[in-house]
């Protein structure tokens, strides 16, 4: 059997394959960000598809700070109830499952005008033209007690580990990005400066949840813009953060919705490959430092992956858009069916009654209601 499906441990926890259900963002949580049947439905059929590790869909950590419409919630008490009806469940699949924590900021176009958008400094998110406040140290010294805060109530509910999303211009990646962050106090300038907010999350979140409980970092492998954060950057972030403790890096893009036609194309000495987008990001960092290394975005070909592990340094491979298609597709390639997936990588999965795939899998007909 291929070694993508032997058992290997990321710190303290131990999964059973490489592959990992990267953060997905379901839209189907109630308007506070609480559980729904059909969410339930969703990650105990990965569960059952023999997915390794499963991330949740990014969790908002302060209440007044959503990015997009029915996110899961972790920003009090109130979830730590149901998410352990969550935990229970996957892991009576032998799944493991990592909640991503985030503050999305300016990568928002949802509720803009209605709430104060923190910012590393007011410039405007290249996307969405969304405008930040430039953030006082008292909001910072918030955020990062919210991150810590979230991670303690997703270790009391009984997940496996969390990941900090620090990629895709959300606050933390922004605060990386020299195009982002124009602070000229102790947060901004240097590079050492602009990694102080995500190193003070990290520290807070470790001091709370103690040594053994994995950490996950996710961050954006380059900018893929002129001013913008380089890949040589993320390198020597990624040794600080091996050095700090941090348990497994996931090194992911900037480019949502445009990857696939930047396929081919070179940024910082690195291709876009069409298996893999970052692959070569990836790989690179895979022989930077000792810590795991997932690799997400693009794969959807088992003979790939298993040309991946074979040559690179890389260990997870996380995939999204092919488990919306086919939720049992690890089950699937675990028996040797190697049919191609179904998922036409059309980007249609995002609809106004929840994220699924709209041409092979339909979403079930439970109830969209808040469960205790």
């Amino acid at each position: 059997m291929s070694t993508l499906f032997s058992p290997s441990q990321i710190g303290q926890m131990t999964l059973k394959n490489r592959f990992v259900r990267s953060a997905t963002w379901e839209n189907l949580a109630t308007e506070d960000g609480h559980m729904t049947e059909r969410l339930y439905d969703v990650y105990e059929e990965l569960a059952q598809g023999e997915v390794g590790l499963i991330v949740t869909g990014y969790a908002n950590i302060v209440e007044e700070e959503k990015p997009n419409a029915g996110m899961m919630g972790m920003y009090n008490d109130s979830f730590i109830e149901e998410y352990q009806r969550l935990t229970d469940l996957v892991h009576q699949y032998d799944s493991k499952i990592v909640m991503q924590l985030a503050y999305g900021g300016t990568k928002t176009t949802y509720n803009v005008g209605e709430r104060i958008i923190f910012a590393p400094s007011e410039v405007a998110e290249r996307g969405t033209q969304t405008l930040g406040k430039a953030m006082t140290k008292e909001e910072i010294d918030y955020i990062v007690e919210a991150f810590a805060l979230a991670s303690k109530r997703a270790q009391d509910s009984g997940f496996d580990g969390v990941e900090i999303h620090a990629a895709h211009t959300y606050l933390i990646n922004q605060f990386l990005s020299p195009y982002y962050n124009r602070r000229d106090d102790q947060y901004g300038g240097s590079l050492e400066n602009r990694m102080r907010f995500l190193v003070e999350i990290y520290q807070a979140i470790r001091a709370l949840v103690g040594n053994d409980f994995p950490i996950l970092v996710k961050l954006t492998a380059t900018e893929f813009f002129e001013g913008g954060l380089t890949f040589d950057e993320t390198r020597k972030i990624c040794k600080e953060l091996e050095r700090l403790g941090v348990d497994a890096i996931i090194i992911s893009g900037n480019i949502h919705g445009n990857a696939a036609s930047l396929v081919g194309e070179q940024f910082d000495g690195h291709t876009l490959q069409s298996e893999g987008y970052f692959r070569e990001y990836g790989a690179v960092v895979s022989q930077d430092v000792k810590v795991p290394v997932i690799t997400v975005g693009g794969l959807s070909d088992i003979g790939a992956i298993e040309e991946l592990a074979a040559t690179t340094n890389i260990q997870y491979f996380a995939l999204s858009r092919p488990l919306l298609a086919e939720p049992k597709l690890i089950k699937r390639w675990k028996e040797e069916q190697r049919n191609p997936v179904d998922c036409e990588r059309c980007s249609k999965c995002r609809t106004k009654r929840g994220n699924f795939c709209v041409v092979y899998n339909k979403p079930n007909s439970r109830a969209n209601k808040k469960v205790a």
